[in-house]
């Protein structure tokens, strides 16, 4: 699908979508057209509800994925093939609202003293300090980074949109730190391997799990946890949701009062009503 791939790509680029969205678009619709071994414009509703089942069913994938085969495929049938009404009829599956494990203070101590390479390990600091993407962090520029103003500039982020986030005194010190030994040339700030334009989100998801076993933690932690530690420990600290907002670079502020569930410390505080029973004594035991 060469030809159709490249023109899906194109419309995918003229609509603003970033470039991991269109990664993860592109490579959902070159395995729906690798089930059926034909191009996807020789395919109706019919094989895409097949396949959709067949995601869940035989692969057992979650429904978060599947929702992203589904959007996908919408994409390619309404606006590269133009038959929207190939895919009119066609559900969003439902993604249950799974509130993630947050880590202590202490356990972000622990998580990033168990990580050798320095380089990943700033990348987790910034992710953690900072608030971004795993992608945000990978892709940034030296020139990001202004210690004259104490902030980053992420640059095209979800939706395409930039932000500033603070830069925090220790963060700055340890960046500092990275760059006098490392000495990363050119304008990226974390070099990939192998001529990849900088370090990719995988790699420092492959390292994270395999510093995650090592500390023992029965919490599931992926590079995004760090990002919403990041929020509820902002939350907890007394940081309003607004604020919070603008620094995830969030379009609503209904994506960002999820942290306020999330959040367990006023839950902690809050007095039991069976604390305020007043129970006769005990009596002693015989």
């Amino acid at each position: 699908m060469g030809q159709l791939r490249d023109q899906m790509d194109g419309d995918l680029q003229l609509k603003g979508y970033s470039s991991l969205t269109r990664y993860h678009y592109l490579r959902c619709v070159r395995s729906f057209a690798a089930h059926y071994g034909r191009s996807p414009a020789a395919l109706g509703e019919a094989e895409i509800r097949a396949f959709l089942l067949h995601l869940l069913h035989e692969r057992k994938a979650k429904p978060a994925t599947v929702r992203m085969y589904v959007a996908a495929l919408k994409f390619l049938y309404a606006t590269t093939l133009r038959r929207p009404e190939v895919v009119a009829r066609i559900p969003w599956p439902q993604v249950p609202e799974r509130l993630p494990d947050i880590l202590t203070p202490a356990e972000i101590v622990q998580l990033l003293q168990a990580v050798r390479s320095m380089k990943h390990r700033v990348i987790l600091m910034i992710a953690y300090g900072a608030g971004l993407r795993i992608s945000e962090v990978c892709s940034l520029q030296v020139g990001d980074i202004d210690s004259q103003r104490m902030v980053i500039h992420v640059r095209d982020g979800k939706g395409g949109k930039d932000r500033y986030v603070m830069l925090g005194e220790r963060l700055l010190a340890v960046l500092r730190e990275y760059w006098r030994l490392a000495k990363p040339r050119g304008a990226v700030l974390f070099p990939g391997m192998k001529g990849a334009p900088h370090v990719q989100p995988t790699t420092v998801q492959r390292m994270l799990q395999t510093v995650v076993a090592a500390c023992g933690f029965s919490k599931r932690v992926t590079p995004h946890v760090l990002r919403h530690c990041f929020a509820t420990h902002l939350l907890e600290a007394g940081t309003d949701v607004r604020t919070i907002q603008q620094l995830l670079g969030h379009a609503s502020i209904r994506t960002t009062a999820r942290y306020t569930q999330i959040s367990t410390r006023q839950i902690g505080q809050t007095r039991s009503p069976l604390d305020r029973l007043d129970f006769p004594p005990e009596p002693e035991p015989e």
